[in-house]
């Protein structure tokens, strides 16, 4: 069950940071959007908070990273779990 719950989190993150990319960079002709990052934000709290502890022209970056965080923490619990 662990497993299908990490792949279905990463299968959130990609199509997060693919819509992402698709409002930032106006591709396949929609218009630019100054919100479409906020899946990736969403996917990366609460370690979202810290990225203002950066330079700002990092932000964007390491916003988009901090939902590998999270599943780097599913992984950990999930082993945990399979232990005992």
């Amino acid at each position: 069950m662990c497993k299908w719950i990490i792949r279905g989190f990463i299968a959130a993150y990609l199509a997060a940071v693919f819509l992402m990319l698709v409002g930032t960079f106006g591709w396949f002709g929609q218009p630019t959007d100054p919100l479409s990052g906020v899946f990736v934000v969403i996917l990366g709290f609460p370690w979202t908070l810290l990225v203002d502890l950066a330079p700002e022209r990092f932000w964007p970056i390491l916003a988009a990273l901090t939902p590998i965080a999270n599943i780097l923490i599913l992984r950990g619990f999930c082993r945990a779990i399979s232990r005992t």
